[in-house]
């Protein structure tokens, strides 16, 4: 069931920046079907990700019982999953928070909230 959540999750972070970056090129008259496509195309990525992420654990997990060796198979899984959940979660609220500061630039709080977002983020491209 966690897996589904974490599918689900992903899905309607990628609904939603989708939609946002479509408001923002409708807001700025940049709308641009290449972009629209490459876009699709990246978040299509992103589950395809979160699907091999989601199955690799539970293929750790199976295996892990054959070696005698369930609770660390279980955990090398879990933390596989969850790292990539939590990236592409980072990763889609910096870009829709980046769409809606760019229709709305009164939203100063935004601009904050996506340099310390993008400070996160860019930590943890340089840890991989």
């Amino acid at each position: 069931m966690q897996y589904m959540i974490m599918i689900l999750i992903v899905i309607g972070l990628a609904i939603a920046d989708f939609a946002t970056g479509y408001i923002k090129a409708y807001c700025t008259n940049t709308v641009n079907s290449q972009k629209m496509r490459q876009g699709g195309m990246n978040k299509l990525g992103e589950l395809i990700v979160m699907l091999t992420a989601c199955g690799l654990d539970i293929g750790i997990h199976a295996l892990g019982q054959y070696y005698q060796a369930a609770e660390l198979a279980e955990i090398a899984g879990v933390v596989t999953a969850f790292a990539v959940f939590a990236y592409i979660v980072l990763m889609e609220l910096v870009s829709i928070l980046e769409n809606y500061a760019a229709v709305n630039p009164e939203a100063l709080w935004a601009a904050g909230l996506i340099r310390r977002l993008k400070n996160v983020h860019d930590e943890n491209k340089e840890e991989k």
